[in-house]
């Protein structure tokens, strides 16, 4: 055996024994963490950690759709959709004011300053066609979103939360502080 290779095997001899103990470091870390965490749960510190693994996962499986069929899944449609119908309201924008002024700050006014996508801006010369529709057109127009020749108007201004009384209320602010 030259020199070269008794060199050789040494290193490579280091290389594998610092390979296997950088292993035992890992499979020691792994079973200390893991008993960690049982053995708060064990005590009732991780089980919030454990809940809300737990909702994420069934999250992740949830279903996207559902099959309803006959009576039964009549009534179960019926309940779904007023289950949902409760979720959105309760995520109404902006606490739910009605106050046209703050609606028209926090969202109207992004296109409606510098002319967005076609938006008039709040002058009365810009509004004077729109105006002549009448204030029900514009108010439906604003709550159901709007495609003109002079550019377009997102459904309830591009935030769904709004419901129809707050999409009212900014639409008759705005008509009432026109420049």
């Amino acid at each position: 055996m030259t020199k070269t290779d008794s060199v050789f095997l040494k290193h490579f001899s280091q290389i594998l024994a610092g390979l296997v103990a950088f292993t035992f470091i890992l499979i020691v870390g792994a079973y200390l963490a893991h008993n960690r965490f049982y053995n708060d749960q064990a005590r009732g510190i991780g089980a919030d950690r454990a809940a809300v693994a737990m909702e994420r996962a069934n999250a992740l499986i949830k279903p996207v759709g559902a099959l309803y069929a006959g009576e039964a899944g009549r009534i179960a449609m019926i309940a779904a959709e007023e289950a949902e119908l409760k979720r959105l309201a309760s995520m109404v924008a902006y606490g739910g004011t009605t106050d046209g002024a703050v609606i028209y700050d926090k969202l109207c006014v992004t296109c409606h300053k510098g002319g967005t996508g076609g938006a008039p801006l709040m002058t009365k010369a810009a509004w004077a066609s729109r105006i002549s529709k009448g204030e029900e057109t514009l108010i439906a127009h604003a709550i159901n979103g709007f495609k003109g020749d002079a550019g377009q108007m997102p459904a309830r201004g591009g935030n769904p939360s709004l419901n129809d009384e707050q999409v009212t209320a900014a639409v008759q602010w705005m008509l009432a502080n026109l420049n």
